[in-house]
């Protein structure tokens, strides 16, 4: 298993604050930070659940930006997930269901996943 370059390093830690960040928005009592941030309030069991995952993934961003390990298999459900989840957002305020501010806030996901996508495409290369 390899070495992560410097910059992936950093994005993983960088990712890893943002998603913990994230995860205490979704936690139930954060209504009034899911509203700045423009992402709607939702039934107490669910919000918990997506608070988990986001929690979950924050920890391993963490951690594989901790350790400098190349875990591919995370890295690309990683991906996966964070630009499917710009997806649903956009496809939500596409369908006026989500504001503007609901997207802008989601582009962060977009590019720390274009950034997994990017190392995943050129270190298989190497």
């Amino acid at each position: 298993m390899g070495r992560l370059p410097r910059w992936m390093t950093t994005a993983l830690l960088a990712t890893a604050v943002m998603n913990l960040t994230a995860g205490l928005a979704f936690l139930p009592p954060a209504q009034p930070l899911r509203a700045l941030v423009g992402m709607p309030d939702g039934e107490p069991v669910y919000l918990a659940t997506v608070a988990l995952f986001v929690l979950l993934f924050g920890a391993g961003y963490a951690y594989v930006g901790f350790t400098g390990r190349d875990e591919r298999l995370f890295l690309t459900l990683s991906a996966i997930g964070k630009i499917s989840f710009v997806t649903i957002v956009t496809f939500y305020w596409l369908a006026a269901r989500l504001p503007f501010q609901a997207v802008v806030t989601a582009s962060g996901d977009l590019v720390f996943g274009a950034m997994f996508v990017w190392w995943l495409l050129t270190s298989r290369q190497q």
